[in-house]
């Protein structure tokens, strides 16, 4: 258990700061203020942040399969 609350609290950490991107991306998306190419390039890297947050829970799981 001492082992498991540090990777627990960081991997939580981690995906709010990731949820919160996302969120931006998202509301900046749906309001279509900027031209074409910026939100070509933000539909992109809200595809690249959620196969992100996919690998950071992975690895979490990963990581206390290892431990028991």
């Amino acid at each position: 258990m001492r082992l498991l609350l540090p990777k627990l609290l960081n991997t939580v950490g981690t995906l709010l700061i990731a949820y919160a991107a996302l969120r931006v991306h998202h509301r900046v998306l749906n309001d279509q203020k900027v031209d074409r190419s910026v939100l070509k390039e933000m539909r992109r890297e809200q595809v690249a942040g959620i196969f992100g947050t996919i690998l950071i829970v992975v690895s979490f799981f990963l990581d206390v399969m290892l431990l028991y």
